[in-house]
This record gives structure tokens, C-alpha cells and sequence, in this order.
């Protein structure tokens, strides 16, 4: 039987694909020489499409994590017509739907360990236009001024990023520790956002500054 001739598009498809199955399993350790042969190809034509093994981690992450990103989220937190909690329930739902995949969190993992850019990359995507949008909001919540981003304090952001850690601890539990339990992720969600509210805002008032 004839090989069929794959299109560069095609090819380039495969070979991303196969990256993300790849660092997701081996991490960003794994030499580009076996995933060639996983691929079926030789390290040479690897090198044609992508010419050093951080370009192609650069498209890896661009593929598994700028893909996933949804804009309408930065609107949402923004949304004053909604509560807070209405906000936080709908933006954490969509949210942990995207991070709860094995390649997804199994990578961000591996790349954290390495120092890659990866995570750093990611992390501040997620603070420039989540974190501190959440911050604004529970500022307002508990009465407080008016701030600029960077006029924010480290406080108030570290109790941010415990609620974001929460929701990233669940992508770990399911395919990391392999123990989330039978609940639903709607659930667990909404107690820790209810945990969170009842917490946070408090905390705001008593070490800033109130209007």
C-alpha cells in the first residue's frame, strides 16, 4: 500500500499533538530525539517544523493553554450587574472544566518544577486579567478605595491566589493523586467560593483602610 503524503499543515499537526502527549507524560525533560521516534520520523524533519525544542514548547503552550483561554471571562468579572458570587460561581465553573485534563494540568506541573516559561507566562496572564479584576471587586465589597492594579496590596492578592490554588488542586486530585471524590465539581466550587466570600472581605476591611 502507497504511504500517504501528509500536507505540512497536517504534519505539523501531528507532530504538536504528539508533543503535548509527550511533555504530559515525560516532561520537559524528554528529548526531542524520542519523541521523533514515537512520531515515526526522523529528527530532522522534526527539526524542519520546528527548529528548536522551544519553539516547539512555545506552540505546546500556545496550544494547550492560550486555545483554552476565554475572553468573555475578563468581561464576566467585570460584570457589576452580577454579584460577586455570581461571578466568581460562573467564571470558576467554566474555568475548571478547562484545567481538569490531563494534559493540561500534568504539563503546567512539569513546567513548574523546571522554572519554565511556561508557568510564568501563564501565571501572569491569569493575574493581569483575572486576579486583580477579583481583588477590585472584593474591594469594593468591603468599602474600600478605589486602587490601580499596582497600588494593590500583596495581602489582598495572596488571598486571590488561595481561592485560584484551590480550584487548580482539584485538577491535581484528579490526575495527579487520582482521589477527587464522587461530587459534583459545581459543588465543591460553590463551598469553596462560599468559604472564600465569607472570609475575604473581612480580612480587606481589617488590614486597609476603609473610604
Amino acid at each position: 500500500m502507497a504511504r500517504v503524503r501528509l500536507t505540512r499543515e497536517a504534519r505539523e499537526k501531528l507532530i504538536v499533538e504528539g508533543a503535548i502527549r509527550f511533555f504530559a507524560e515525560t516532561g520537559f525533560g524528554g528529548q526531542t530525539r524520542e519523541l521523533a521516534r514515537q512520531l515515526g520520523m526522523s529528527q530532522s524533519l522534526l527539526f524542519k517544523y520546528f527548529p528548536t525544542k522551544d519553539a516547539l514548547i512555545d506552540r505546546v503552550y500556545r496550544d494547550v493553554y492560550i486555545s483554552r483561554w476565554n475572553p468573555y471571562w475578563e468581561v464576566l468579572m467585570l460584570n457589576t450587574r452580577l454579584s460577586l458570587r455570581e461571578r466568581l460561581l460562573r467564571f470558576y465553573s467554566e474555568y475548571a472544566q478547562k484545567i481538569m485534563d490531563y494534559q493540561w494540568i500534568r504539563i503546567f506541573l512539569y513546567a513548574g518544577l523546571l522554572g519554565s516559561e511556561i508557568n510564568k507566562l501563564y501565571l501572569t496572564l491569569l493575574k493581569t486579567r483575572i486576579i486583580y479584576k477579583i481583588c477590585h471587586a472584593l474591594r469594593a465589597e468591603a468599602g474600600l478605595d478605589e486602587v490601580s492594579d499596582d497600588e494593590l496590596e500583596e495581602r489582598e492578592l495572596q488571598q486571590v491566589w488561595a481561592l485560584q490554588g484551590s480550584i487548580l488542586y482539584l485538577a491535581i486530585q484528579k490526575h495527579v493523586y487520582h482521589n477527587l471524590p464522587p461530587v459534583s465539581l459545581d459543588s465543591i466550587i460553590a463551598d469553596r467560593i462560599d468559604v472564600f466570600l465569607g472570609g475575604a472581605v473581612a480580612a480587606f476591611r481589617a488590614h486597609t483602610p476603609a473610604r
